[in-house]
Parts: structure tokens; sequence; C-alpha cells
């Protein structure tokens, strides 16, 4: 097959298990290093013309992450296209067994090992309540049924507007920091906080540096993410 895809978990799964498959990814797709496949533009705005050129038999794409215009001048032009929508760890794992079976793939053991590494995590003992940033000037934070949202309440951490009207509120920076959390999480993407650049804005609360791809990437990642996060968020 000639896969393209358009979400860079998507296109860390699909590589991780069958390279050669991938003809085309985006420009955020970094994982893994050294990928050799054509670029096509950003998950928001491909170059549908460039990915017909690919002539691909598929098109992986999420709902989330990709415009259904876009998805939709695909299909119009004849290609096949699944769209996948990931809001919990359940779903991604179920998520990706359909796009690696769609791809004439059998199921890796990486997919399993995940499952795995999740389902052995400890239930969590006192509960913490933390503000989770995904972006500053203007600061918006996790919202509603987000797929980080539910790693993080896996490892004990509650998102202080997991109830809120939209999946990813602009909430002013007063607000945040009056919104009784316990801790800041601070992810390195998609907006990339860092030491410097973050915490000096929660000035009462311990902020926790965390790597974006564990928290938010569903693929191969999620087999070292529990530790990883659980490292991070002490």
């Amino acid at each position: 097959m000639r896969v393209v895809s358009l979400v860079p978990s998507l296109t860390e799964a699909v590589a991780a298990t069958a390279p050669g498959l991938l003809v085309g990814v985006t420009d955020w797709c970094t994982h893994p290093a050294g990928l050799a496949a054509a670029r096509i533009g950003g998950t928001k705005n491909p170059d549908v013309a460039a990915v017909l050129a690919l002539r691909p038999d598929l098109v992986v794409a999420n709902e989330e992450e990709n415009r259904a215009a876009d998805l939709a001048a695909l299909r119009s032009a004849g290609t096949e296209v699944l769209v996948t929508e990931v809001r919990t760890l359940d779903r991604a794992l179920t998520e990706l067994a359909r796009v690696l079976a769609a791809c004439g793939l059998s199921r890796p053991r990486w997919l399993d090992e995940a499952g795995e590494a999740w389902a052995a995590q400890p239930a969590p003992g006192a509960r913490r309540r933390a503000v989770v940033p995904v972006w500053r000037r203007p600061w918006m934070v996790l919202g509603r049924d987000t797929f980080a949202g539910d790693l993080l309440a896996r490892l004990g951490v509650e998102n202080v507007y997991a109830d809120h009207a939209e999946r990813y509120p602009r909430v002013p920076l007063a607000e945040l920091n009056a919104a009784g959390a316990d801790l800041v999480v601070l992810p390195d993407e998609p907006y990339r906080f860092t030491a410097d650049d973050g915490p000096e804005a929660f000035p009462a609360l311990p902020a926790a540096l965390v790597d974006g791809r564990y928290l938010t990437w569903y693929g191969p990642s999620l087999v070292r993410a529990p530790a990883a996060l659980r490292a991070a968020l002490r």
C-alpha cells in the first residue's frame, strides 16, 4: 500500500510497524527521525494537490488535527480517507489498531506493550488538581474530553477545566492562577514551554515541565509515557 499520514502520532505508529508504506507525511511528523517520505505541508494546511500526486491508497487523518475541508477535497478526488477520533487512552488504542489494520498490517507488539504499560499503573493515591496550558498569548488550556487530560487523570492529576464547555478554552491568566490548582503542567508542545518560559506566570504553583510527545501523542510513545510522565509530575 501507499499511505499518506496527516497526523504525527499516526505517522510514528505506521512507521514503527511498516515504514515502507509511508509515501507522504506532514512537516510536523518528527518521529521516527530520518523518515524517507515526501513532506506535504502542515496538519492544518496540507498541500492537497501534493498528496494526490503521491497516488495514495489510503490517507490517515484525525478529526481534531485536520480540517474537514481538506479531507473532503481528498475524498472528492477519489482518495480513501480514514479519520480517527481520539479523546481517551482506550479510544487511542482502538483507533491505532483500526488504522494499522486498514494499512493491511498485523497487530504490532508495541501496541500491546502500550496497553500493558498503562494497565500496570498503580491506582492513584492523593489526587492533585492542575491547570494545563497548551498555549500562551492568549492563554489556552486543556478543557473537556481531551486525550492528554485522560492520561493525566490516570496518573492522579485532575484537570481543573475538565468540565469546561470547550475542549481548549481561552482563560485569562488571572483566572488560571485563581482556579484552585495544586500545580501547573506545562508541555513543550504545541507551545514550547520551558523552565524560562511559563513557570514565571504561575508564581504560587509548582510547575511540572513535561515532554509533549508523551502527553499528547498516541502511538509507540505510549509505551514509555507512563514512566516519563510520572517522573515529570513528581
